[in-house]
Order: C-alpha cells, then structure tokens, then sequence
C-alpha cells in the first residue's frame, strides 16, 4: 500500500484528501505545517508528498525546499492559484507536479498515480485476455499485439486501471494531456475511436466494455 503525507494547515482539506485517497487504496498520514513534515520524513518512509502552499510560518515554498535537502520522495503541490509562475517555482525547487485548488477527485488520483509510475515500479493489467503493460509499452490480446499511440496507450490504461469510472472528456483531457492543454473533446473522441477499432481487428470485444455515458464521457465495465 503506497504511503502519502498530506501537508496541509486546513483540517478540513486533510481530511477531504483522506475521502479520497483511501478508498483508492492510499495509506494517509496528515501533518498541518512544514516543519512537523520535516521531522516526519526524517523519521518515516513516505511514497508521496501533497504539500499545501498556502501555510503559515513555513510556507509550501519553503517547505519543499527542507524536504529536498532530506528526502527524493515525490512531491505535489496543492494550492488555490492558477498562475503559471507559480508552477514554474513549484517545479524549479523540486516538485513533481502542482495541482490547483478546487481539484476534481479522480484527476487528482490519476495526477497522483502518474508521478508513482516515474519513480516506482511500472505497472500491468489483466482483463480477460488483455495486457496492459506498461513498462514493455504494450497492449496485447490472446499474445497478438496491438499498437497504439503513447496517447492511446495511456487512455486504455487509465480506463483498466479505474474500472467503473466515468470520465468525462475534461477530465481525460486534464488527465492525459495536462490541465493547460488546448486539446477539444473531439480529439478524445477520435482517440477512443482508434483503439476501438484497433481492438476489434483482433477480436477483443471492446464495445462490451469501453462504453459511451451519453451527456458524460466514458467508462470501462
């Protein structure tokens, strides 16, 4: 079970993240400033780091800083503003990614799970008779490859990782090309039709599974 550090002076937020994560199979631990981070980090071993900018005394800025000079552990920053100098300064002292308040549930997983996949072990899945793996880079059914785009490849992946979750087509474009892309929902749409028709060349029954949430986006079942 991946370990994560919730860094956040609003109790409220922590626990709002802990809704989140530990269904999705996250162990939370919760601290409300940056130095009782530091001392945490020092003392425990983390996966993952959600560091809030916006604290008082030591600030996000600072305390990514601190944790740095301590620990490689991957860091995301949560904060309210929107501003791309932020991200860049974010980014600039050592963290992995910055994501902007208020967030959606599931795009925070799928951020979350994206930076774990750089820096631990990658991942493959099984679905009747479907491989996904993601450190070969293949989709294979029945041991007959089908090949894709890298964007197709991490739009089948991010459906058979999160079976049942209805993605809209803003959330597929956040998830997969980033929250500052100017992709459009047809883009999606030309996407999902490609592996489609890349599945059903061998067979794979893809429309029982890859379905169309009419007024939605999509889901895997």
């Amino acid at each position: 079970m991946m370990k994560v550090l919730i860094v956040d002076d609003e109790i409220r937020m922590q626990r709002l993240l802990k809704l989140y994560l530990e269904p999705a199979g996250f162990k939370c631990v919760t601290s409300d400033n940056g130095e009782d981070a530091i001392r945490l980090l020092e003392k425990n071993s983390f996966d993952l780091v959600l560091l809030d900018i916006m604290m008082p005394e030591l600030d996000g800025w600072d305390t990514a800083k601190l944790i740095r000079e301590v620990s490689n552990v991957p860091i995301i920053m949560l904060t309210a503003r929107d501003q791309s100098a932020e991200m860049v300064k974010g980014l600039r002292i050592g963290a992995d990614d910055y994501i902007t308040k208020p967030f959606d549930e599931s795009v925070l997983i799928a951020r979350i799970e994206a930076v774990l996949r750089r820096t631990h072990h990658l991942q493959k899945v099984e679905f009747k008779g479907l491989i996904w793996d993601e450190e070969q880079h293949e989709l294979k059914y029945k041991d007959i490859n089908i090949t894709l785009t890298p964007i197709e490849f991490e739009m089948i992946g991010l459906f058979l990782k999160h079976q049942k979750m209805v993605f809209s087509r803003d959330k597929l474009i956040q998830t997969i090309w980033g929250f500052d892309s100017d992709i459009e929902g047809r883009t999606v749409d030309s996407h999902l039709r490609n592996i489609r028709e890349k599945c059903r060349k061998v067979n794979f029954p893809i429309d029982e599974h890859l379905k169309t949430v009419w007024g939605v986006g999509y889901k895997w079942e």
